[in-house]
């Protein structure tokens, strides 16, 4: 039975990476002398881009983070790694196929914690010792590294849990902007002052990174990169003033916001969308499934 259900799940992995080739392909037919949204000259990547230029902006907010937040929590609660698979799949298809984004773009995105991830499962899965013990063990001078087939699969299946829990989180932020998501907690009554604070950061954060860029394309076009030592006096340089920059920019933003009329509270127009029934009987059918896989491979 396992064997069958990892041949569907391979199956339909690769049937969603080819129907976001194909798109990908169809939708840059005719387009290409233009940029690739979500990217500017030397300002990184800015995922509220994405969001509004996804397919399913239009569906309904609070239904994408309540499916978001379930499918999360069901892959730390379920915790077995069919059901990431499953999720996984599920989420790329809905944010590549569905929202439209393209296939090297998702990866990015998806590929931002890779190193925090790592760092923690190589925890779980490799342990020290002085004497070689383990079924798999490397020497190193006065100490032993070692692992056991036990280790490495239970560091496989969290890094798919992760992974799956990600990709959820990742195709609510890819097709929902930060606006609409914070109109979500203000309807779910969460506290007045965690989300006027997480606005604010959050908007400020593509400001600093804005500033940041300019800086550092100054600094490169005067050869401030031309070695080892001038890149760490630029770095420097570039630290310092980012600290009296953001300051300043925090002073001018908020004299900016009193002026009109700032009182604690930031309002947002709101655009009214519909739940779509047929959307709602999906969601409930899929989390039946994963419900049937987590029962079946237990």
């Amino acid at each position: 039975m396992r064997e069958i259900i990892l041949f569907v799940l391979g199956v339909l992995a690769v049937v969603v990476l080819l129907m976001a080739v194909v798109g990908q392909h169809h939708s840059q037919d005719g387009k290409h002398h233009h940029h690739k949204i979500g990217h500017k000259h030397g300002e990184g990547f800015v995922i509220d881009m994405h969001a509004y230029a996804s397919k399913i902006r239009g569906w309904n907010p609070t239904f994408k983070v309540s499916l978001a937040t379930v499918l999360l929590i069901l892959c730390i609660a379920l915790n077995n790694p069919y059901v990431s698979v499953a999720v996984l799949i599920a989420m790329a298809y809905l944010t590549m196929v569905k929202g439209g984004l393209s296939v090297n773009e998702y990866l990015s995105v998806l590929m931002i914690p890779i190193a925090f991830i790592l760092l923690g499962t190589l925890a779980i899965a490799i342990e020290f010792s002085f004497d070689p013990i383990g079924q798999y063990h490397l020497h190193c001078g006065f100490f032993y590294i070692y692992t056991s087939q036990e280790k490495l699969k239970e560091m496989i299946f969290l890094i798919l849990k992760v992974f799956a829990a990600v990709s959820a989180l990742q195709m609510m932020t890819l097709s929902t902007p930060s606006s609409e998501i914070i109109s979500v907690m203000r309807k779910a009554h969460v506290p007045k002052l965690i989300i006027e604070l997480m606005n604010i950061i959050y908007r400020y954060i593509f400001i600093l990174l804005d500033v940041y860029s300019k800086m550092k394309n100054s600094a490169d076009s005067r050869q401030g990169y031309c070695d080892f030592k001038t890149s760490c006096y630029t770095f420097g340089g570039i630290a310092g003033n980012m600290l009296i920059i953001s300051l300043k920019k925090a002073n001018a933003y908020y004299d900016a916001m009193e002026a009109r009329c700032y009182d604690g509270e930031i309002i947002f127009l709101e655009e009214e969308k519909k739940f779509e029934i047929n959307q709602i009987i999906m969601a409930v059918i899929f989390v039946a499934v994963l419900f049937l896989l987590w029962g079946f491979t237990k």
